[in-house]
């Protein structure tokens, strides 16, 4: 059966309607199959109604996401989990006490049983041997306090809510379970969909946590990832997720591109994570990943992350999250406490030319005081702009390269690998990279137009400065 756009389901007169790669379409999705249609899971069966009258349609559409020729989709594994005894002894009073230390609050639904306790070792995790291998070739000491009580959560197969900041340590909260999961299910064959898959708002974030679940996944055999975002050749994705892979990161409008290709599945999906799902929404994508969670398989557990909690994200979290263990580290949608704002007005046309006295000045004191220029990030609204603002500091003899969706993904990611290891100090961007991106000693933030969202910072010397 192949793939019929939402917005095209209950045409009657063969009216189109196109779906951009943000998610825009004419009717946001919204049409729904009258009550008397049949429902077609991904293994072929009827949606049956429960015994209370209800059925799965909100969480599952007409569509067949199938490619595979398999006539029976085996069952996802969700085997018991269990922490070390230590973990197993702990008190009530000696969990809210670790909690307290790290600044983690915990709240679960009324009637649901309580959250795990916060584990503060990777050994006491009871993780696979090859991950254990793996986090110790990172790196990883110690859990951060995200990992410490969103990594029990997800090993025990419970729904999450997590709210941390950027640079947190939250992908390696779900990429270690989300591999401790799939090594868990049946072996996949070819024509298979993954048996996880996280969704990101920007290729640079994909990126990212597909490198991380590499890293944590290096010492398995035959254990493969792949990344499915725009800018990219959707040739090579297509041959990728054809041959079978365990996890796939995407961003949402390439993922339904490929859904709608028949380059991959659903019908195997039992692990997802929604990532920085606030900046999703904001990005226009909730059309996408309602249709994507309601095509899920009936059993799956979900983790949502977001940096902020608005109730867009509230809703979304009723709608496809099941008694979910809420998880909030820090304070949420404020700027850290190490971070010092300054608020300049500047005339529009005197924009780039404070811009420059700013940063000339500043690599004039590196320079006097034998330090190297520090690493800053500066924000503007439009790609045209950004380039502008980057060659006018490249020409005051700064080293300056610019970051937006006109670049090439090859540009983007060389642009990215300057500014993080060298030569480049000054990174000049749109929002594309405003969010998710981990780039360690970052000293100051500039937004040269006013943001649309508020920048967390979390390095030690941040400056943050609005030129409006």
């Amino acid at each position: 059966m192949s793939y019929v756009p939402p917005h095209l389901r209950n045409s009657s007169a063969g009216k189109t309607t196109t779906l951009n790669s943000n998610g825009a379409g004419a009717d946001h999705f919204s049409s729904k199959l009258s009550s008397h249609q049949s429902r077609i899971h991904c293994n072929g069966e009827l949606d049956k109604f429960s015994s209370n009258g209800y059925s799965n349609s909100s969480r599952r559409s007409s569509v067949n996401y199938s490619t595979t020729s398999r006539t029976a989709i085996p069952d996802p594994e969700f085997p018991q989990w269990k922490p070390s005894e230590r973990v197993l002894r702990l008190k009530s009073e000696q969990i809210e006490e670790i909690r307290l230390r790290l600044n983690v609050d915990v709240n679960v639904a009324p009637g649901s049983s309580s959250a795990p306790a916060p584990i503060e070792s990777f050994p006491d995790m009871c993780l696979h041997p090859s991950i254990m291998k793996d986090i110790e070739k990172h790196g990883y000491t110690a859990p951060t306090s995200i990992q410490a009580q969103s990594m029990p959560v997800a090993l025990s197969g419970r729904d999450l809510l997590g709210c941390a900041e950027t640079g947190s340590g939250k992908t390696a909260a779900f990429s270690i379970p989300m591999i401790q999961h799939c090594l868990a299910q049946q072996p996949l064959q070819r024509g298979d969909g993954p048996l996880a898959l996280v969704l990101a708002p920007t290729r640079e974030l994909a990126q990212q946590i597909e490198q991380e679940v590499t890293a944590f996944s290096l010492s398995l055999d035959s254990f493969k990832t792949a990344i499915v975002v725009g800018g990219t050749n959707i040739s090579e994705q297509r041959s990728e997720l054809r041959a079978g892979v365990h996890i796939v990161v995407a961003t949402p409008g390439r993922l339904i591109d490929h859904l709608q290709q028949g380059n991959t599945s659903l019908c195997r999906i039992s692990f997802v994570v929604l990532d920085e799902a606030d900046r999703m929404l904001d990005m226009g994508f909730e059309p996408q990943i309602r249709e994507v969670m309601r095509n899920l398989p009936e059993k799956h557990q979900t983790l949502l992350f977001s940096a902020t909690m608005p109730t867009e994200i509230e809703a979304l979290a009723q709608d496809y999250l099941t008694n979910p263990v809420r998880i909030k580290v820090g304070k949420v949608s404020s700027p850290t406490a190490n971070v010092f704002q300054i608020l300049e007005k500047v005339p529009e046309n005197d924009k780039i030319d404070r811009l420059l006295d700013l940063l000339v000045e500043e690599a004039a004191q590196s320079e006097r005081s034998g330090h190297p220029f520090p690493l800053t990030i500066v924000f503007v609204e439009r790609k045209t702009k950004c380039d502008e603002v980057a060659e006018a500091l490249t020409q005051q003899g700064l080293l300056a390269t610019a970051l937006h969706g006109g670049r090439s993904q090859s540009e983007r990611e060389a642009a990215l690998r300057d500014f993080r290891h060298g030569p480049i100090n000054i990174l000049v961007a749109t929002d594309v990279a405003s969010r998710g991106l981990d780039v360690t000693g970052v000293a100051h933030v500039i937004n040269l137009d006013l943001p649309k969202l508020p920048v967390h910072g979390t390095c030690e010397t941040l400056i943050y400065l609005i030129l409006c």
